[in-house]
């Protein structure tokens, strides 16, 4: 192994391990407001002294996410209404929205059209799937993070719990850090801390960060609907994680 992906490789290490004093470092996360990723921001805050947000905006049909996204960074920054007791007082972070919608233009998919939610019969892949969405995402989060002097990037995409979305999985992300790096000359490093974690998992994980009350402000529901639907996919898989953890999700639904 070279001795500079050894070093990537021993950071990735250290930043991800269970008990860690924090890393005197920024990092950036993909926020969209959602479960995953607000259980990613609390990590991360957790883990890093300085930390930022980055969420985009491609007209997606759930986008009340993106209100979420915003009150949710409220609420840590203020502390209103949530008792994390190791988040410090004032815990300031720099949120950015970033207007991708143009994809709309471009795509045809039931996370952007009012489309039925089902699986294409060519591809073997849900109507859900944004083509190239996380690889655009992360292409834009490490320019931005470049320009900031972030090397550390952290997204919730998960190989365990999910649509079979490609550029979800764990090779897919690996490929695209070292192409970052290349491109960039820069030593990013992307971090996934959910990555091998089923929903479950998840909730334990927010559970154990203290961060667990945030979950009622997030947004899961594909269709876009507050209160969630609880019927389809992404619903349906939010529920099941708790119903295995055995706790009641905070948030509100039409059906459970």
């Amino acid at each position: 192994m070279k001795e500079l992906d050894l070093n990537i490789h021993l950071r990735r290490r250290e930043v991800e391990g269970v008990k860690m004093q924090k890393i005197k470092e920024s990092a950036l996360v993909v926020f969209s407001g959602g479960q995953d990723s607000t259980t990613c921001l609390v990590w991360a805050l957790k883990k890093f002294e300085s930390v930022s947000a980055i969420t985009f905006n491609y007209k997606q049909r759930h986008k009340i996410e993106i209100d979420c996204a915003k009150n949710i960074i409220d609420l840590l920054s203020s502390k209103k209404n949530i008792q994390i007791a190791w988040l410090k007082d004032n815990a300031q972070i720099n949120h950015i929205i970033v207007d991708m919608s143009f994809l709309s233009n471009i795509l045809q998919t039931a996370m952007i059209q009012d489309l039925n939610i089902e699986y294409d019969d060519e591809t073997n892949l849900p109507t859900t799937f944004v083509p190239g969405r996380n690889i655009l995402f992360l292409t834009i989060a490490a320019a931005y993070a470049y320009q900031k002097k972030i090397r550390h990037i952290i997204t919730g995409v998960c190989q365990t719990d999910y649509s079979g979305y490609p550029d979800c999985r764990d090779a897919t992300i690996k490929s695209l850090q070292a192409t970052l790096k290349l491109g960039l000359e820069y030593d990013i490093i992307i971090h996934t801390p959910l990555m091998w974690k089923n929903k479950a998992e998840t909730i334990k994980m927010m559970q154990k960060l203290g961060g667990l009350e945030l979950y009622k402000y997030t947004h899961t529901c594909y269709k876009g609907e507050r209160p969630a639907c609880g019927e389809c996919p992404a619903c349906e898989l939010r529920l099941k994680g708790y119903k295995e953890v055995g706790l009641i999700d905070p948030l509100e639904y039409k059906h459970r």
